[in-house]
C-alpha cells in the first residue's frame, strides 16, 4: 500500500512540474513576442527617420546642383557670346 502511494504522488508530483513548465514556456513566449513587437516598432520608426534624412539630403543636393548648373550656363552663354563677338569682329 505505502508502494502505491508513493507512486501516486511521485505521479502528482511529476504531473504539477510538467504543468508549471508548460506556463513558464508559455510566459516566455509572450515576453518573446513583446520583445519582438518592441523591436519591430524601433526598428520602422528609425527606417523612417533614415528615410526622412535621406529625402532631406537629396534635395539639398539637387538644390545644390540646379545652382551649379545654372552658374555653368550663364558662363557658357557668356563665353559663347565673347566667341561670336570676335569672330564677328576677326570677319570684319
Amino acid at each position: 500500500m505505502k508502494l502505491k502511494l508513493s507512486l501516486v504522488v511521485l505521479a502528482l508530483a511529476a504531473f504539477a512540474y510538467g504543468q508549471d513548465a508548460a506556463s513558464d514556456v508559455k510566459e516566455a513566449a509572450k515576453d518573446t513576442g513583446h520583445a519582438t513587437k518592441t523591436a519591430a516598432k524601433k526598428t520602422g520608426h528609425a527606417t523612417a527617420k533614415a528615410a526622412d534624412k535621406t529625402a532631406d539630403a537629396t534635395k539639398d543636393a539637387a538644390e545644390d546642383t540646379g545652382h551649379v548648373v545654372k552658374k555653368g550656363a550663364k558662363k557658357t552663354a557668356h563665353g559663347v557670346k565673347k566667341g561670336a563677338e570676335k569672330t564677328a569682329d576677326a570677319v570684319k
